[in-house]
């Protein structure tokens, strides 16, 4: 229900509560899965890795995170076996970051929960409600660094 004109709508305190709830989602249903070790950064880790391997700066980029940060995300993922961390055999400074089998299996299962959520959204929803939320979270970025990692995102 929208607010009265003169009410400031709560959008950021909403927007905050879906993402805490499509977080809990997606770890609960990985961990039916057999993958109990669900991070936050792995959905848009591991299905901009799918692509092929990516050199951790690079990753950061994409992730709109530092460098830093990003090294922390590969580790994490390292860690628990789904990727391995190369020097590039063209360049000796830096790190690609590539899946492994396990980590190939772990990002269709990261995929496949992702496309379930969406699925059950689409069901809950009107298409022109669908629509309108789609325009509203586009207009919520704010930067271009943000507007391009989103750009990835195909439109309904």
């Amino acid at each position: 229900m929208p607010p009265p004109s003169s009410a400031v709508y709560p959008f950021g305190d909403l927007l905050a509560l879906a993402r805490q709830s499509w977080l809990g989602q997606m770890a609960s249903r990985l961990a039916e899965l057999g993958y109990d070790d669900y991070r936050r950064s792995d959905a848009a880790a591991v299905r901009r890795l799918r692509r092929g391997p990516v050199p951790v700066g690079r990753l950061g980029t994409f992730l709109g995170i530092t460098r830093q940060a990003a090294k922390k995300v590969a580790d994490g993922l390292r860690q628990r076996g789904y990727v391995t961390i190369q020097r590039d055999p063209e360049d000796a400074r830096q790190f690609n970051v590539i899946l492994t089998a396990a980590g190939q299996e772990y990002a269709s299962a990261v995929i496949a929960v992702i496309e379930q959520l969406n699925r059950e959204v689409m069901r809950r929803a009107d298409p022109a409600e669908l629509a309108a939320a789609d325009a509203v979270l586009r207009a919520a970025l704010f930067d271009d660094s943000t507007r391009q990692r989103a750009a990835w995102l195909r439109r309904p």
